[in-house]
């Protein structure tokens, strides 16, 4: 078993709108501490920070469980534009 974490964009104006979601998993275990512990090969984010006060309103660090045994810290910046291959609902999609 191996639990990782992907990303999703919603729009701003329609929430329930998905803009972007990515095809492949952003966070994925890879170091040890997130590979052993008391459930091995499992991330999950528990937070998110926004970073304004750094003037990169881009950048999000991520607050993530590691293994369920010790809380991580990655850092994700967004870029200017998202990858095409990312799923997302048609742009007409207003539910």
């Amino acid at each position: 078993m191996c639990y990782s974490a992907g990303m999703m964009v919603l729009s701003k104006e329609h929430p329930q709108v998905i803009r972007y979601r990515s095809k492949e998993p952003v966070l994925t275990p890879e170091l040890p501490q997130e590979r052993q512990g008391t459930i091995a090969n499992v991330v999950f984010p528990t937070g998110i920070d926004r970073r304004d006060d750094l003037g990169l309103p881009d950048r999000f660090d991520v607050y993530y469980g590691m293994a369920d045994n010790r809380i991580g810290a990655a850092r994700l910046d967004l870029p200017n534009v998202l990858p095409e291959e990312g799923q997302a609902d048609p742009p007409e999609a207003k539910v």
